[in-house]
């Protein structure tokens, strides 16, 4: 069967296919019950981004008449409907686990209820709430032959309301009208308790709304009222070249988003055929209609989720990461970097060394400079603030903004005037390339000489993503490691002829390259009869030029065995070609995101820490960095760390050679959940 299969797995099929893991997480009843609630959120909002970027560009390319097949054998048309169709299955399978989720809460005493299952009470009580603080929100926005169709935003909740006319006669043609369900308000209404009960009792603010639509029309009588949302096209088109302030070309196009090409409807099941036709004209939207069976939007659940009060008995156990034990023994940082590298593994070890480092150079007399690129950072960043007071001491703190991180582009915007104003020298990086790679650098002076101080990492400078997030952050003082970091930034910040890196892997320059030689060194092993093994952690694996040289590092005997948690395009375990690939997805409590790769190299291990997945976007149109780990304890540290991943026969799914995902055989009978064993920080850094 699988010699007729394409030698790649679709990127997008396989998106689909890891979107599918996650809703798995919320149908496993091993997980806490408000934990399976916020896996389902978690589906909604990947599937929002997923249709507004990868579908719409699927769609922009059938408008354009494409009709070329991809790497993996499909055109766009084809592909477009193949996702469709597993979407609309998913879909179906996320509401039918939602209602069984929301049924064993209701068990647990927490309770969705819809207005009719109310007491006199709690009526009254949802009527004053709605009168009081729903109702001066609320704007009906009729449509008519003086007033258009109004501009519906992307991702929003409205309700769609049919009227007559309460004098009107049976043949006239309904009067249409919507409401949008305010954002600025809570999803979930809070319902006074019964008496006698414990139990916590919410309605949906949409049912909420519903239930008064009548008093935001006046002499009519609304006999439908469904909702419905519309995702757009929420891709940026940018002309960096000629943009003369990139800043202001990004704010323009924001607002453009408003308006991008409707790319998906979701409506209400049951929607009146008068009402679901008025919108698919005026939205000028005929395929990729949802009819949903519940809520739209699933993603209110993750709030929902954080706010309850008393149910620890539903959540994972809290855990608290520890600071690392290497900065807890001096408060001198710099003393430690000069003596050892160290390894800080979040989130079970603590994201504040980061703040800390910055704010411990901002403050010392000594150090001259502070350079650091931003992809992502969190709404109140002590980094931002430790950077600007930095620049207001006197230091040179030169930052590399990435204004493009999609869905992020405003708060850095926000972050770039701010620092801007407090005196440090923000740069946009280079046109037409993301500067994704993750990379601090501290320049001090230390007795006569300067010395250089770095942390590279696998994830965002974030300090709330790095509670959710699996990532490595490395520091060090090597002085190779520090050259390529003044090299890097100074490519990015100037004008510089392409350097000879010493350490680094560099994309778009000779990243691709690098990996090239370290799988050929393996390949050439093999072939040579010696031991030959690349272990690989990364998020996505995509680009075909990677995949090939892996087949034909299999294919001379390297063992080969990839951690990639959501897109592999390579198609394992097919006879001749890749089997010696093992490829294995964790999907947990945590998102992993670290990227980690390791080369036997006949004896003499090479492991590196990485800013790139294996896609073509990350190694050919953005600026990555991939850092090696000279420091042998370091290294064993993380090929114990990979090993842990390899063994978890509890998350893990291995993708099959068909492109599904199957649970792994386990050849051991105790249980073995990776996230959950390297919580003891002793484990992972093989100290047990």
């Amino acid at each position: 069967m699988t010699k007729h299969l394409s030698p790649y797995v679709n990127r997008d099929l396989s998106w689909i296919e890891f979107n599918r893991r996650v809703l798995e997480e919320a149908q496993d009843i091993r997980n806490p019950l408000l934990e399976r609630a916020k896996f389902l959120s978690i589906v909604s909002s990947n599937m929002d981004e997923f249709m507004s970027v990868r579908v719409a560009g699927i769609q922009d390319q059938m408008r354009a008449g494409l009709t070329k097949t991809d790497f993996t054998g499909y055109t766009p048309a084809g592909l477009w409907k193949r996702l469709i169709k597993r979407a609309t299955s998913m879909v179906f399978e996320q509401y039918r686990t939602y209602r069984e989720v929301t049924r064993s809460l209701a068990k647990e005493g927490i309770c969705i209820r819809t207005l009719d299952e109310l007491n006199a009470t709690q009526q009254k009580a949802v009527s004053d709430y709605f009168h009081e603080i729903v109702f001066p929100v609320l704007t009906p926005m009729a449509v008519d032959q003086s007033r258009p169709f109004p501009l519906v935003h992307t991702k929003e909740l409205y309700l769609a309301v049919l009227l007559k006319r309460e004098e009107a006669l049976e043949e006239e043609e309904p009067l249409f009208a919507i409401v949008q369900v305010p954002s600025i308000l809570s999803r979930f209404v809070t319902v006074p308790g019964r008496v006698n009960s414990k139990k916590q009792e919410f309605v949906l603010l949409e049912d909420l709304i519903e239930q008064f639509i009548h008093t935001l029309f006046n002499g009519y009588e609304p006999f439908s009222v469904h909702p419905f949302r519309l995702t757009r096209n929420a891709d940026l088109t940018l002309n960096e070249e000629g943009a003369e302030d990139l800043l202001e070309e990004i704010e323009k196009e924001l607002r453009r988003r408003r308006w991008g090409i409707p790319v998906r409807l979701e409506v209400a099941k049951g929607m009146h055929p008068f009402a679901l036709q008025t919108l698919r004209e005026e939205l000028e939207i005929e395929d990729n209609l949802f009819e949903i069976d519940g809520p739209l939007d699933l993603s209110f659940l993750m709030r929902f989720s954080g706010s309850l009060s008393g149910y620890d008995n539903l959540r994972y156990e809290k855990l608290e990461p520890v600071y690392p034990r290497e900065f807890d023994e001096s408060d001198d940082m710099f003393e430690v970097i000069r003596q050892r590298d160290v390894l800080v593994y979040h989130p079970y070890e603590s994201f504040e060394p980061v703040n800390d480092f910055v704010l411990q150079a901002a403050y010392d007399p000594d150090v001259l400079a502070i350079k650091m690129t931003l992809y992502r950072v969190s709404g109140q960043s002590a980094l931002v603030q430790a950077l600007a007071k930095a620049a207001e001491a006197g230091k040179q703190v030169t930052v590399v903004v990435e204004l493009k991180a999609r869905f992020d582009e405003e708060r850095n915007i926000a972050w770039a005037r701010q620092l801007e104003k407090a005196g440090c020298h923000v740069v946009y990086g280079l046109v037409g390339l993301k500067t994704h790679a993750k990379i601090l650098l501290v320049v001090r002076r230390e007795q006569g000489t300067l010395r250089r101080y770095v942390h590279v990492g696998t994830g965002n400078y974030n300090d709330n993503t790095a509670t959710l997030y699996t990532d490595i952050g490395l520091f060090t003082s090597h002085p190779v490691i520090g050259g390529d970091a003044s090299a890097l930034f100074n490519e990015v910040t100037g004008y510089s002829s392409p350097y000879n890196w010493k350490a680094f892997g560099v994309a778009p320059t000779d990243l691709r390259e690098k990996l090239f030689r370290l799988i050929d060194r393996e390949k050439a092993n093999a072939l040579a009869g010696r031991k030959a093994h690349i272990i690989a952690k990364m998020n996505s694996l995509s680009n075909q030029d990677i995949i090939d040289k892996l087949y034909e590092a299999s294919q001379a005997g390297v063992k080969i065995e990839l951690i990639v948690r959501g897109v592999c395009c390579l198609r394992p375990g097919v006879p001749g070609r890749s089997d010696n690939i093992k490829v294995i997805s964790i999907v947990d409590r945590y998102l992993e995101h670290a990227r980690v790769m390791y080369f036997h190299n006949n004896g003499e291990e090479d492991v590196y820490l990485s800013s790139a997945d294996w896609m073509t976007r990350n190694l050919m149109k953005r600026i990555e960095l991939m850092s090696p780990v000279f420091d042998p304890e370091l290294r064993a540290i993380l090929i114990n760390m990979l090993k842990l991943n390899l063994e978890d026969n509890v998350k893990a799914r291995e993708l099959k050679p068909s492109g599904l995902y199957e649970p792994v055989v386990s050849k051991s009978d105790r249980p073995f959940r990776s996230q959950f064993e390297a919580k003891v920080i002793p484990l992972w850094k093989g100290e047990a």
